[in-house]
């Protein structure tokens, strides 16, 4: 079915065609119509399948013309997500006079004043600065139509939920909610209970299985040696774009220190740069400025980065959830990617909870040439025996063996940019 049976307006059409966009994705074929019709939607769908575009159409279709006031709201729980949203909904309207406005912290208030007394039809904003704006009467929801939550999952973990709450309350109980989340904790639950009215849910995929496009591969390693391996691991690897994420704002200001010394092109993203760091950040790896991106999981959900080649995950992530969005990162429509974890031995119970999470086994292996310092990952019987998840040899992306033998990757070369 192709955008133009949807029921879109003529002047979304224009935007859709200028983005070279022809045939929906399957969540926007299943969203748009229910929001066209009025009705509160929850959407779960894997990264990189086009969700935004899934509220943003219908939305800026019922919209219509400016009236100068604000009658859409969008809650991102990321500056970089905002941002995203903000530039794909100038994208979508290109072709009529809505005006929106972005509104997130870390930055001054200046522009996004101008931007809210210039008569903002929608809003996309973080909670926090949503807030501030409200208590200073600069921003106001009275006549907010249609809200959408984004991310929800994530806005839980990053704790806004009373915040989301307050915002929630100073819109009119008559509208439109829409609320796309990756998993739906009881948290969730409750909110959807509280703010929306019969929602209907659309499922795309499940929601536990990152792209059958990605090959997963575990490396056992000593803990002394993750540094070590990691950059073995960049040396051997045939590479467009990588993308390392790291638990923690210093680990990866320290792994991007340790990369630039090895002569890598490397951005760093996390939640203590400055919002101008992180544009140049996310633009210059999307542009092949940076070949690396060193990033916290602030980088995990939603971001627009397409054509990432591979995934290493430096540090395991606690929650099986965020395993998935990181993975999230590569093989995006359709495409091929490789998904590396390095893994130390206090990382065997998150990583078994992952495998549970993902229902599979990912293969452990060893770098072959890698001067190994012995751990009792070695001895595990589980980590030697070769599992069902579809990592193993890849053949002309990275060299290494099972740890049960078996075969050995083929040679490949470090690409440079």
């Amino acid at each position: 079915m192709a955008f133009t049976q949807l029921g879109l307006s003529q002047q979304v059409l224009e935007g859709i065609k200028a983005m070279g966009y022809t045939e929906p994705t399957p969540i926007q074929l299943r969203a748009i119509p229910l929001i066209l019709q009025g009705k509160d939607v929850i959407g779960s769908a894997q990264t990189g399948t086009g969700k935004t575009a899934a509220f943003a159409l219908p939305i800026l279709t019922h919209l219509g013309a400016s009236t100068g006031r604000t009658r859409c709201l969008i809650l991102e729980p990321t500056r970089e997500l905002a941002a995203q949203v903000e530039t794909a909904l100038r994208d979508f309207c290109r072709f009529t006079d809505i005006k929106v406005a972005v509104v997130y912290g870390g930055v001054g208030y200046g522009k996004q004043n101008d931007a809210l007394k210039g008569g903002a039809d929608i809003i996309v904003a973080t909670p926090g600065r949503l807030l501030d704006h409200l208590q200073r009467g600069t921003a106001r929801l009275d006549e907010v139509k249609y809200l959408v939550l984004d991310e929800a999952d994530r806005m839980l973990d990053m704790g806004f939920l009373p915040d989301v709450r307050r915002i929630v309350e100073r819109c009119p109980r008559a509208r439109h909610t829409s609320l796309f989340s990756a998993t739906v904790p009881p948290q969730i639950e409750t909110l959807i209970q509280w703010a929306m009215r019969t929602p209907e849910t659309i499922e795309i995929g499940q929601r536990r299985s990152p792209a059958e496009t990605v090959k997963h591969v575990v490396y056992p390693v000593a803990d002394q040696q993750k540094s070590d391996l990691l950059r073995a691991l960049l040396d051997q690897v045939h590479y467009d774009s990588v993308i390392i994420f790291c638990r923690t704002k210093h680990r990866a200001d320290r792994i991007a220190v340790l990369l630039k010394k090895n002569n890598h092109a490397v951005a760093v993203l996390h939640s203590n740069r400055t919002q101008r760091e992180r544009e140049q950040a996310l633009q210059g790896f999307r542009n092949g400025k940076f070949e690396v991106l060193v990033a916290t999981d602030i980088a995990a959900r939603g971001l627009d980065i397409a054509d990432v080649s591979h995934v290493i995950n430096y540090d395991v992530p606690q929650h099986p959830e965020d395993y998935v969005h990181r993975i999230g990162r590569t093989g995006r429509a359709q495409a091929t990617g490789d998904a590396f974890t390095i893994m130390v031995a206090e990382d065997r119970q998150p990583m078994a909870a992952i495998e549970r999470f993902i229902g599979k086994n990912i293969d452990r292996v060893k770098l072959e040439g890698f001067n190994y310092t012995y751990t009792t990952l070695f001895d595990d019987p589980k980590d030697k025996k070769p599992g069902g998840g579809g990592g193993g040899g890849f053949p002309g992306k990275a060299r290494g063996v099972r740890l049960s033998g078996g075969y050995f990757f083929g040679p490949a070369r470090r690409k440079r940019r």
